[in-house]
């Protein structure tokens, strides 16, 4: 947990009227209501802009519940707050969800999002002194030392358990720079549509203009927890954490850490996912708990009380898990615009796609590479994708034809040298009598058998009447089962 820091408190009630008239004009009615009752600007916008829907954009309580829902908690005091289905995306009950606040250590959640799958865990990197030198002060440290080796997994632990701002910069580094990664966690939040957001540190530390709300945190943990990586480092409640050397042995020291998160462990299903506090934030928690195959997720912005931040996270699930289907949603949960289609299962962030969803997009993404024999039948749509059965008796028709023709070829030539060797008037044969296989009514090469007995190829089942029947049949499989265009 950050020590307190002397910041000013963001600033409340009635916002100055903007300086342009044509700006106010086009501002839509319920956006002038909103201003009229002495909401935050950043509320104040047009209803169609509010991501996640129009009613996520008004200020106080938003719910609407149906016959039988239970009724909201009386003792929510967090400025900001909401509470969403992770699998579905609907947000079930909001308070100025879109409130723009200092995030504290949320922040860390996009900080993950981004980087951790660009860094291999195993990886080990050697600490070095420039690396820890831009800390601010007070700030929440996990104990990482210079010129020591940590691997990355070690230092994610000290981000997620102990909030270690040390650790956040060390991978930071790693990651191109400090700089460089606030450019990239800005990217990301955009990329997530979390546009409340604004990235100054990575860490989270009260920086002048950074911010982010109640449902771009929200947005963060939902990626996060697709990540399995990110899933079990929130969800670890205690680690072992490479220390110093020691004097006398000088042997690698460790010690025991323990995740912040004080419902981890204590409320039922919780799985994480971030916690934090500064004096400029207040608390601020974002949760994930996990009832009866439903998953849902929680956030609480600066209530009246730092330590009120946990049981106002806990009393909003309990009433989230049972509102289950008696109210309806106010909002949704936007998807990521650069995750690709059916790359995420809906029903449980982090669990791959299923057959019912992201499976059959995926199937096809891959068939298209495939010949037309070997993709999946089809009865109709593009002529292109055939049914295997269609393309096999396509083939056996080749065949079929291509014997036609070795035969008929074969049976001139046989008349040809009949003719030849025809004895004049019933004598005895002019020309030298044929040799060989022929001779004897059999077939050479592709030759379909003009002489009898077993050597006939007709007498195979392959060739006669049933090759006739073959080639009937492949002939009108081919006209009876083609794909129809539409239209």
């Amino acid at each position: 947990m950050q020590p307190e820091r002397e910041q000013r408190e963001p600033q409340r009630g009635p916002q100055p009227k903007p300086p342009s008239v044509a700006r106010v004009a086009a501002v839509s009615a319920a956006s002038a209501l909103v201003l009229a009752a002495g909401a935050p600007a950043a509320l104040a916008q047009d209803a169609a802009s509010v991501v996640g829907g129009e009613r996520l954009g008004r200020p106080a309580v938003q719910v609407a519940p149906l016959a039988g829902a239970p009724a909201l908690p009386a003792e929510l005091t967090g400025r900001s707050w909401l509470i969403a289905d992770a699998g579905t995306g609907e947000v079930l009950a909001a308070r100025d969800a879109h409130l723009p606040m200092p995030p504290a250590s949320t922040l860390k959640m996009l900080f993950a999002d981004t980087v951790l799958p660009k860094l291999d865990r195993s990886t080990e990197h050697q600490v070095t002194p420039a690396e820890l030198a831009d800390l601010g002060v007070g700030s929440s440290l996990v104990g990482v030392k210079e010129n020591l080796p940590y691997r990355v997994e070690d230092l994610w632990r000290g981000v997620f358990l102990s909030s270690g701002n040390d650790a956040v910069h060390v991978l930071a580094h790693m990651n191109g720079g400090v700089q460089q990664t606030v450019r990239e966690m800005q990217a990301r939040a955009q990329s997530l549509q979390a546009r409340d957001t604004k990235v100054v540190s990575p860490d989270g530390y009260d920086m002048d203009g950074q911010v982010s709300s109640a449902y771009d945190l929200t947005l963060f943990a939902r990626a996060g927890l697709r990540n399995a990586d990110f899933r079990s480092y929130c969800a670890t409640r205690t680690a072992r954490f490479p220390g110093g050397l020691d004097k006398t042995t000088g042997q690698r020291t460790a010690f025991d850490i323990a995740n912040t998160d004080r419902l981890l462990g204590k409320y039922p299903g919780l799985i994480g996912v971030k916690n934090g506090y500064t004096t400029n934030a207040g608390a601020t928690f974002t949760g994930a708990a996990e009832r009866g195959g439903r998953t849902l997720l929680v956030t609480v912005m600066h209530p009246e009380a730092q330590s009120k931040v946990y049981d106002e996270a806990a009393v909003l699930l309990d009433w989230g898990f049972a509102a289950a289907g008696k109210v309806q949603p106010v909002g949704q949960l936007v998807e990521d615009l650069a995750a690709p289609k059916g790359s995420t299962k809906d029903g449980a962030p982090g669990a791959p796609a299923t057959p019912a969803d992201g499976a059959p997009q995926a199937a096809a993404d891959s068939e298209a590479d495939l010949p037309p024999w070997s993709r999946t039948p089809v009865l109709g749509g593009d002529d292109s994708v055939l049914a295997p059965a269609l393309w096999t008796g396509a083939a056996v028709a080749t065949g079929l034809a291509v014997w036609g023709t070795a035969r008929g070829s074969a049976r001139r030539r046989a008349g040809l040298a009949a003719a030849r060797t025809a004895p004049a008037a019933g004598g005895a044969p002019t020309g030298p009598r044929p040799t060989g296989p022929a001779s004897a009514g059999g077939s050479t090469g592709l030759g379909t058998g003009v002489g009898t007995g077993a050597s006939r190829i007709g007498a195979t089942g392959v060739g006669g009447r049933v090759a006739r029947r073959l080639t009937r049949r492949a002939r009108a499989l081919l006209r009876g089962t083609r794909p129809r265009r539409d239209g």
